[in-house]
């Protein structure tokens, strides 16, 4: 990792449970305050919306998030991508969002089979029609 930010075991545990086990609708991860490791910060069982999902992201802080995303293909069929979201707000800090921007591709790597990757600075760009764009278009 060029950010040398460690990835806890856990953030790979829980992303397999939210891969293959279906029962987590998404998961954030936060960097630690000491800046040594990404960890766990939140999950959430399979029944939580979108919304719910957008309202936990913090306004002056940054995160990376996976969630299993639910939406209507071109063909009317139901389907479901797993995205990667780094969310770095305007409102951040510089360091953090430094730190966050280049610790991305550690854990990134960790997290085999993510559908698709969504970098946000804004709720604008995590908004549900936006995101359901961006996932079509891959």
């Amino acid at each position: 990792m060029a950010s040398g930010v460690a990835v806890s075991d856990d953030c790979v545990t829980k992303y397999q449970e939210l891969k293959l086990g279906k029962a987590l609708r998404y998961i954030t991860y936060k960097i630690t305050d000491d800046l040594k490791e990404i960890v766990v910060d939140q999950v959430a069982q399979s029944n939580t919306s979108w919304d719910d999902f957008v309202a936990t992201l913090p306004k002056g802080d940054c995160r990376y998030a996976v969630y299993d995303f639910e939406y209507t293909a071109d063909d009317g069929g139901k389907r479901n991508k797993i995205l990667f979201i780094l969310w770095s707000p305007e409102g951040a800090k510089v360091k953090p969002k430094m730190l966050y921007t280049s610790s991305k591709d550690g854990i990134r790597k960790k997290l085999v089979g993510i559908g698709t990757e969504i970098q946000a600075t804004g709720f604008d760009e995590v908004d549900h029609a936006a995101v359901t764009e961006k996932v079509l278009r891959k």
